[in-house]
């Protein structure tokens, strides 16, 4: 029976296998701490993911490798999605520290293990080479997501928030698999790649083969969360607890954008103009819903929910003008424009989600746009440094969003697509509105609370790095770019 068996090169995945392992050491570790602040557990999740980057660099060997029968690839695209993902995480367990301590019924070890499970779901999802492996990676995302959002079991709206996102999820999960196994009755393979050859290959029943392309759209759509696939976001991002928020809003943009590619641009690319027509209605929609029903929200956190329905629709322009009536001259510059923009769009949110838990206290979620008036008179540096993460989202010069907007933009006017250009540009401006709101808030009215901004040191500290950040990378955009470019040259 074994005869055949083959024994897989582990190498490439020792990141996974690392978390793995030190995801089960800290859920049994946690049993026997008796500290309530959780010190150890969370130091421990921290240097896992410290490990990671280590062995994401030793194991990195700058080439294409396939691994587990083809199922598992290593490349520089994953490489590099990989080290954001980690100091994501990372970052974001920083900023939920002060939050969950000062909230009991979510200061538990199974937090940072069902944390390190969801990484390890999009680590999963990032190097995927096979449809069973991207769903594999999704449902252990999914379902660790959906636990960190019912994790406050005392309220109401955060266990109607996980219910919601829980029907809504299995709903496109089944979206996914009926696309995945439509393709599979028309290509006989469910490897990316080999789904690639047998499309060159021609022969292949079509009708099928588009049917199975809508139903996996669909599925991708839910989880980058466009329209008219948008119906959990809000309530998710408003329901769930802050820190919870800030991952759901952060990390899993960049696994979402890797199966994105994998799927439609290794795996599909010769039916580029038929997703790409789909494409175009989910990006237009996106920007249009997202930017229209953010200005009339009044809490915050909702807020961002529709402008991240608005940015990932941007996204995907980039993704949309890769091939043009089969020429694939533009492909590099888009897919790395669209790979720029989620990078510096997760970099923002990170930050953004960051002053709301660090505003936050026992009792009191900084989650009203009200709380944020008069924010200049209580502190003028944090004032002024969400300032610049507002300008950044809104994609005012010279930040990180103004420069990610700008190469979305290029990629889309080089294809010729200038109707595109000028829709996107519209409904940016549009948005513009409620960043700019949020400005007049913290500078123009007077505040309810005049008490200074009681956070710990470190949370300050990150914040202020991150708010810097934004305005470093918009100072010098070159170096990501560059590296999204190079990562995408070596990889597709």
């Amino acid at each position: 029976m074994f005869d055949n068996f083959v024994v897989p090169d582990l190498l490439p995945a020792a990141p996974e296998l690392f978390i793995t392992a030190m995801a089960l050491v800290i859920l049994v570790a946690d049993l026997f701490v008796k500290d309530s602040r959780r010190t150890l557990t969370f130091v421990l999740t921290q240097l896992t993911l410290v490990g990671c980057v280590f062995l994401q660099f030793a194991t990195s060997t700058g080439e294409i490798t396939y691994t587990f029968s083809n199922m598992f690839v290593d490349d520089l695209m994953s490489d590099l999605l990989k080290l954001f993902l980690y100091m994501t995480v990372f970052v974001v367990m920083f900023y939920s520290r002060g939050y969950i301590i000062d909230r009991p019924a979510m200061n538990k070890g199974e937090y940072y293990v069902l944390a390190l499970f969801a990484t390890l779901g999009m680590m999963v999802m990032i190097s995927a080479n096979h449809f069973l492996t991207i769903y594999i990676g999704l449902e252990l995302l999914s379902l660790s997501l959906y636990a960190m959002v019912a994790m406050n079991r005392d309220s109401v709206v955060s266990t109607e928030a996980a219910m919601k996102y829980f029907v809504l999820g299995a709903l496109a999960s089944g979206l996914l698999l009926y696309g995945m196994s439509m393709i599979y009755g028309a290509t006989g393979t469910l490897e990316i790649t080999g789904v690639a050859e047998r499309l060159y290959g021609g022969g292949v029943n079509q009708t099928v083969l588009v049917f199975g392309l809508v139903f996996l759209v669909a599925g991708l759509a839910f989880k980058l969360g466009v329209v008219p696939f948008h119906m959990w976001i809000p309530d998710v991002y408003h329901g769930a607890p802050t820190s919870v928020t800030l991952f759901i809003g952060s990390a899993p943009k960049l696994a979402a954008f890797a199966i994105v590619m994998r799927l439609l641009v290794n795996g599909l690319i010769t039916m580029a103009q038929d997703w790409q027509q789909m494409l175009i209605i989910l990006s237009v929609l996106s920007m249009a819903i997202g930017n229209l029903a953010a200005i009339a929200q009044t809490n915050l956190k909702r807020m961002l929910a529709y402008s991240a329905i608005s940015h990932m629709g941007f996204m995907l322009l980039g993704i949309v003008t890769g091939v043009v009536s089969g020429d694939a001259r533009y492909a590099l510059n888009a897919y790395s424009s669209s790979m720029f923009y989620v990078i510096s769009y997760v970099l923002m949110s990170s930050g953004t989600f960051g002053m709301i838990l660090m505003m936050s206290r026992a009792g009191f979620e900084a989650d009203n746009l009200d709380d944020y008036k008069g924010l200049n008179k209580r502190s003028p540096w944090f004032a002024g440094i969400m300032l610049m993460l507002m300008f950044s989202m809104a994609g005012v010069p010279f930040f990180v969003g103004f420069f990610a907007k700008f190469s979305v933009l290029q990629a889309v006017m080089a294809a010729g697509y200038t109707w595109l250009a000028i829709v996107a540009v519209i409904f940016s401006l549009i948005g513009a509105f409620y960043y700019l709101r949020v400005v007049k808030l913290m500078y123009f009215d007077a505040p309810a609370d005049d008490t200074p901004i009681q956070a710990p040191a470190d949370i300050k500290w990150l914040v202020s790095l991150n708010g810097i950040a934004v305005a470093a990378f918009g100072l010098m955009p070159q170096v990501l770019m560059s590296l999204c470019a190079y990562a995408l040259l070596r990889s597709l």
